[in-house]
């Protein structure tokens, strides 16, 4: 099939989609790109849903980008048209204008996050902000022919009608994960990601301050800021802890990749029970000893290639984290599992068999 695709994505800050396409090339499919990137972070889209000004210049950046994407649409007309559209995640508006340009093509959505959910865990808050958002989702998901879900939870959030649609590929990891594994790194913990709360952050500064008082504080590395930074910051206080606000996402593998543990996440909100994280595959695909909350999609996803601890439990976190420094033997077998699995299960043609099989 000729496959394009489409939109605003930007591969190198959400390098899902470009997981997929990757796995469709796989699969023997022609897959081409129109990508017009939109460098607007994801803290300024979830602030364009609440806030005027930030949705004024949200939508002005969009506008700009659409417009290349109208003009390169040309390109794909008559012989070159493509059989299937792929449009990348964050793309509730990217999916509405490729149904505009492409009124008969099939168009697949790739639908990680529901804006209402993702609004509410970024602390959008208010019954008219909800109801106009779910009427986003709804409307991107009637748009899209297929829909591709990162988990079994979020497709039975679509509604009853549109549940036909989904089609559920797990997250998986990009090539660079894997290729940055090493056999023997320096004994660390490492987490890297959003400091909000679905990460559960203030959970892993609790768990940090108690192994610092107990004397069992391994070498930790904490990438990233959010709104829960200052929180956590003042909870860890002065542990010995290194600190990185931002790590271009280039050299983020080989420096997650020199640890030997890695946390996922372990926030207590309705939408961290449903997902399994980026860092969760890109963790193991990279060989590190997973440690995450035991939540039903994680288990069924990763199985007993992790190790698990109760959802916003700051003690549990802190006995698995010294488990695994003090027992070399069992965190390089958690180390062995995770990259097991990672090979057999998280490379872009391993998740992507589901919707190659939908395509055909």
């Amino acid at each position: 099939m000729k496959i394009l695709g489409f939109g605003t994505y930007n591969a190198s800050v959400h390098p899902r989609i470009g997981i997929l396409l990757e796995g469709l090339r796989d699969a023997g499919h022609n897959v081409n790109e129109l990508n017009a990137k939109l460098k607007v972070s994801t803290e300024s889209r979830v602030a364009a849903l609440s806030s005027p000004s930030a949705a004024f210049a949200f939508f002005k950046n969009l506008v700009k980008n659409w417009s290349t994407l109208v003009a390169g649409s040309s390109k794909y007309r008559g012989t070159n048209k493509p059989d299937a559209i792929v449009v990348g995640y964050l793309g509730h508006f990217d999916v509405l204008l490729a149904r505009l340009l492409f009124p008969r093509t099939p168009i697949i959505l790739d639908h990680l996050i529901y804006a209402a959910n993702t609004a509410e865990d970024r602390g959008a808050s208010g019954r008219g902000l909800h109801v106009v958002l779910s009427a986003l989702d709804r409307l991107a998901l009637t748009t899209a022919n297929i829909v591709v879900y990162d988990t079994p939870a979020h497709a039975k959030l679509a509604p009853a009608s549109l549940q036909h649609k989904g089609v559920v590929v797990p997250v998986g990891a990009p090539d660079q994960w894997f290729e940055a594994r090493r056999k023997a790194p320096e004994h660390g913990v490492v987490f890297y990601g959003l400091y909000t709360p679905l990460q559960g952050t203030p959970v892993i500064a609790k768990a940090l301050r108690i192994l610092a008082d107990s004397g069992d504080l391994p070498r930790v590395t904490m990438i990233g800021t959010g709104q829960d930074y200052d929180e956590v910051r003042k909870i860890v206080g002065d542990a010995d802890v290194t600190w990185l606000d931002w790590v271009d996402s280039t050299d983020l593998p080989e420096l997650v990749a020199n640890h030997t543990i890695g946390l996922g996440i372990f926030g207590t909100t309705t939408k961290a029970q449903r997902v399994v994280p980026n860092k969760v595959y890109q963790s193991m695909a990279a060989g590190l000893a997973t440690i995450t909350s035991d939540t039903e999609p994680q288990k069924a996803m990763l199985g007993d290639a992790a190790t698990y601890v109760p959802v916003g439990d700051a003690e549990a976190l802190a006995a698995a984290i010294r488990e695994l420094t003090s027992d070399e033997a069992k965190r390089e077998k958690m180390r062995e599992r995770a990259g097991a699995l990672a090979d057999r299960e998280f490379t872009h043609k391993s998740v992507t068999r589901p919707l190659s099989n939908r395509l055909s």
